[in-house]
């Protein structure tokens, strides 16, 4: 996201919030359906938000990315402002569809539906004196992590995009998305969840291909741009330089509508 490729402003920000804002509105009168369409639209310019904070960080940063704790990039909400890591005035870490933690603020767990859950409240681990809570995920493969360092899942620092000058197709590259969690490593053999409502797991691509907006999720790309993802989908993205967008959850790898779970199979095939 270098200067020359950035797409929004402060200013522009500001005029999708507002007309989100109003979208919500007028949509509402409509219906479930609308009410829906309304919320997707405000989760949308959300993610826009985002790619400004994040754009600004790699502009302090040297066009680097955060490097997260140790070697392998955990934890890299803390490396953010104070002001963005304050989730309780900063509504944008929240998709309007998932705006209630899992966990409240003594630590018990809520009954929510994961899908339709944010994440948190976490404390500790320097993120902030109120905790961190939010219904978004980073792709890990941005951290910027040691040379010598492995990502989770064993996929090498080198594979990683770290920093964004030399970053091809970056409009196919996930940055900041609907998800159960705060980090995502992907990998193209993660299979989908066998339960739409099921709470994430050790399966990282299970913790984003959840159905929060009618078959898709929404998503930031490295390059400023922010759209809905159908599910299926999500296993052509780059997630990492050595990712096989031809994987075997892909029509090109051979994915065949009975692979996929009853509650999938009906989505958009890719």
């Amino acid at each position: 996201m270098r200067q020359a490729r950035r797409s929004l402003r402060r200013a522009d920000v500001g005029v999708l919030v507002l007309c989100a804002a109003l979208v919500m509105t007028s949509l509402a009168a409509v219906g479930p359906q609308g009410r829906r369409r309304a919320r997707a639209a405000v989760c949308l310019a959300n993610l826009r938000q985002w790619g400004g904070v994040f754009d600004g960080y790699i502009q302090r940063n040297n066009g680097r990315f955060f490097t997260g704790e140790a070697s392998r990039g955990y934890w890299w909400p803390r490396e953010l402002d104070d002001e963005h890591k304050n989730w309780k005035q900063m509504k944008i870490w929240f998709c309007s569809e998932a705006d209630r933690p899992m966990l409240d603020e003594n630590g018990v767990y809520q009954n929510l539906t994961p899908t339709f859950a944010a994440w948190g409240i976490y404390h500790g681990m320097g993120l902030s004196p109120h905790g961190l809570a939010g219904s978004y995920s980073i792709n890990g493969y941005t951290m910027d992590i040691p040379e010598s360092s492995q990502y989770e899942g064993g996929v090498p620092a080198r594979n990683g995009w770290r920093g964004f000058d030399s970053v091809t197709g970056a409009e196919g590259v996930p940055l900041f998305i609907d998800a159960m969690r705060f980090d995502l490593w992907p990998l193209e053999t993660n299979g989908p969840s066998p339960n739409e409502f099921a709470a994430w797991s050790g399966n990282n691509m299970a913790r984003c291909a959840i159905n929060r907006h009618n078959g898709a999720v929404n998503s930031l790309f490295l390059d400023g741009s922010a759209r809905k993802v159908g599910l299926k989908e999500l296993w052509t993205l780059k997630w990492h330089r050595s990712f096989n967008t031809e994987g075997p959850w892909t029509r090109a790898g051979g994915a065949e509508s009975a692979d996929w779970p009853e509650w999938m199979r009906g989505f958009k095939d890719y």
